[in-house]
């Protein structure tokens, strides 16, 4: 049976599902919350939960990546951002907060543009770096394909834990008649670190990832609250059809290559905890959170919230949107919650999903049966 349906007589188009289409189903058991483990490792790293918090100027600075590291997540820091490019990004950040509240304001748009035009400091990529790292948390930090080249050595010399190579499409083959392309299978043999790499959308280009060494595939194409990618470029993945089939990827490769596992990690579009849970039970190991993170009383962006998207010199395709601020990290991961949202106690709501299930920890959560409806919330 194939899932592909006609579209016009000149093309045909596979069925996709986002992750409001699919619920997760009880089994015939159900646990005790307290007996259900969500710690995720990665390579070495241990952690206490399967959050990333996402490269993103509004949601991680040094301090915030300190925080989210102290309660048991992985923080990664931008490395082409406020913090690499000024001193003091303080009175910046205040100034952002400021701008126009009007959605798709070219002014405020032209204004980021000119924010991000100032040059990078190879020497800010060290300091804070090391004050991520004199903290005593998993260090790690991202810079997008093009700039890996020019500071990736520096990047290295810091004392990074884990390396974040994320774009809004990464492949594994990049061609340019202009300049010499990252080779990411080289690349990635020749680092001492692991590295996560993404993002991707389907089963080939992921599959093409997970044969570069790298550790962990990032899954969607970020910025799920503040892109307006499927708007300028016309690209948009279903992220629960993504997920699942990246899943399959990395099962394929794990016959492939002898048993070598790389982590699927969800990345955009998970602004809740419903959202997260649906993403673990398609498959993925872990989720990279922007907006989630956003609502933090120690992000940032101060409620507002933008992805390097937003700043793109010749097509920015992202907005600075604002979301409400719920309370300090603390309560966003781990609770209390005081929201019916979903906004608030996110790591208590996968423990209570998992058990409610009858799952005790989130490789065996896979597992779980789902239903797809594409009219599920309409209903």
């Amino acid at each position: 049976m194939t899932n592909e349906i006609e579209i016009g007589r000149g093309k045909r188009g596979r069925r996709a599902y986002s992750l409001d289409d699919v619920a997760i189903v009880p089994s015939r058991r159900t646990r005790d919350p307290q007996d259900v483990s969500v710690s995720w490792q990665i390579d070495a790293y241990q952690f206490e939960m399967p959050v990333i918090g996402a490269p993103m100027d509004s949601v991680m600075s040094p301090a915030s990546a300190i925080a989210l590291g102290r309660l048991g997540g992985l923080g990664v820091l931008n490395l082409e951002g406020l913090w690499t490019r000024y001193e003091d990004p303080q009175p910046i950040l205040d100034e952002i907060a400021v701008l126009s509240e009007e959605n798709f304001n070219p002014s405020a748009t032209r204004r980021l543009q000119e924010i991000y035009t100032a040059p990078i400091q190879a020497e800010l990529i060290t300091s804070r770096l090391a004050e991520m790292r004199d903290a005593g948390v998993t260090v790690a930090g991202s810079l997008t394909p093009q700039r890996t080249q020019e500071f990736y050595k520096t990047v290295l010399a810091a004392g990074v834990d884990i390396f974040v190579i994320r774009g809004t499409t990464v492949s594994a083959e990049h061609v340019s008649k202009n300049v010499e392309p990252l080779n990411l299978k080289q690349f990635i043999y020749e680092l001492d670190v692991p590295v996560i790499v993404g993002g991707a959308a389907g089963y080939t280009p992921a599959l093409h990832l997970m044969r570069t060494g790298a550790a962990g595939v990032l899954v969607g194409f970020g910025g799920g609250a503040t892109t307006t990618t499927r708007r300028a470029l016309g690209i948009h993945a279903p992220m629960a059809t993504a997920i699942s089939d990246i899943a399959e990827a990395r099962r394929d490769y794990m016959d492939e290559s002898g048993g070598r596992y790389v982590h699927v990690i969800a990345d955009g579009g998970m602004g809740t905890s419903g959202d997260i849970i649906k993403a673990i039970a398609m498959g993925a190991d872990a989720v990279m959170l922007g907006s989630a993170l956003a609502r933090a009383e120690e992000a940032p962006g101060r409620g507002w919230h933008w992805g390097q998207e937003a700043h793109h010199s010749e097509l920015p395709r992202g907005d600075r949107v604002h979301l409400d601020t719920i309370g300090p990290l603390q309560e966003v991961l781990w609770g209390p919650s005081h929201h019916t949202n979903g906004t608030s106690n996110l790591m208590g709501a996968l423990r209570r999903a998992m058990a409610t299930t009858g799952y005790s920890d989130l490789k065996a959560f896979q597992r779980i049966d789902v239903l797809v409806s594409p009219y599920l919330y309409n209903t």
